[in-house]
């Protein structure tokens, strides 16, 4: 049996996906139906087309554009069950899913609505498939700090509902994460975990300011720390997870080519590292995908492939005793699918 085999029927966990921008076409053809929004397409191909990005600021507006469709607490949890059955399909037990509340509330979707309606939607697709998700609302930049604060507030609201941590996306290269420091240190106190987005947009001084300042459990992207040893070290010695999204970095221009992206370079240096697609029909992946480069394009070997499954549930949130049994459960099934399949 083929290694692509391997990889499909491999447990996997993903620590770095956004709910709003996992929405497929088809479903978003739904939702524009149903809630009266005219779209700039009328069907797949025509989104797909549209999701060819120009540059970041491209993709901003199409994420706005599926954000319009989403006007109900029944549309979240539509999108949220839809993301379930897609994990099932790649065989994903367990995702850390991002959402951006300040971006979604109005006075006829107050938070606790949309919360609740997100909630249900992880107990369909549990229910359903056997599917894990947990939460990781972020904070969108571009919004600002007191917005941003405001996430946090939600954030720390919805402890005990699945909400593990406060996240932070956005236009990097222009709101910094200086700007930020009080939403995340709210977040902290309330023993919520850190996970900016940085090392994207930006280079080396985002992620040394997102460890320093917003004290980062954790990465979203991370990629540039290559530029500077100085960091590679350091996320080396302290065994700081950076969540990698190929994929992703190729469509956004933050690599011209898969050739000149550093995901090897960063594994063989010790970083702890995950691989995650990110907005995946967006950029028309996959997880399963993005294995698939890991193998052919990167040259990473079944042990690998499984040394990345397992380093993503090492590094999510969820409490000990949950993350000891993923992993066992899935060094047990990779050491039983290695047999069958290689």
């Amino acid at each position: 049996m083929s290694l692509d085999d391997f990889i499909q029927a491999m447990p996997k966990a993903e620590l770095h996906v956004h709910l709003e921008g996992s929405t497929r076409p088809e479903t978003l053809l739904e939702l524009a139906r149903r809630n009266g929004v005219s779209l700039p397409a009328q069907d797949v191909p025509g989104l797909q087309a549209l999701y060819q990005f120009k540059d970041f600021s491209h993709f901003i507006d199409v994420y706005m554009l599926i954000l319009s469709c989403l006007r109900t607490p029944e549309d979240w949890t539509m999108i949220v069950r839809s993301l379930g059955a897609e994990m099932d399909r790649q065989n994903i037990r367990y995702a850390e899913v991002t959402w951006t509340p300040s971006t979604s509330v109005r006075p006829d979707l107050p938070f606790s609505a949309l919360l609740a309606a997100v909630e249900e939607g992880c107990r369909q697709a549990q229910r359903t498939w056997g599917v894990m998700m947990r939460w990781l609302p972020d904070a969108a930049r571009d919004l600002g700090p007191e917005a941003a604060l405001q996430a946090a507030r939600y954030c720390v609201e919805g402890q005990g509902h699945g909400i593990l941590g406060l996240g932070l996306g956005g236009s990097e290269n222009l709101y910094p994460p200086e700007l930020f420091v009080s939403a995340f240190a709210l977040a902290k106190q309330a023993g919520l975990k850190s996970y900016p987005h940085a090392g994207e947009l930006a280079g080396p001084t985002s992620i040394w300011n997102a460890l320093r300042l917003l004290h980062a459990d954790r990465i979203g992207h991370g990629v540039r720390a290559i530029e500077d040893p100085e960091l590679v070290a350091y996320l080396r010695e302290r065994q700081i997870t950076i969540d990698i999204c190929p994929t992703s970095n190729i469509a956004l221009h933050v690599y011209p080519d898969y050739a000149a992206h550093p995901l090897r370079q960063l594994y063989e240096a010790g970083v702890p590292v995950t691989l995650n697609s990110d907005d995946p029909p967006l950029f028309n992946t996959t997880l399963v995908q993005e294995y698939r480069l890991a193998a052919h394009v990167f040259g990473f070997g079944a042990d690998e492939l499984c040394s990345l499954g397992l380093q993503a549930v090492r590094a999510s949130f969820l409490p000990e005793e949950e993350k000891a049994r993923l992993e066992r459960e899935f060094s047990e099934e990779y050491e039983r699918l290695k047999r069958r399949y290689l």
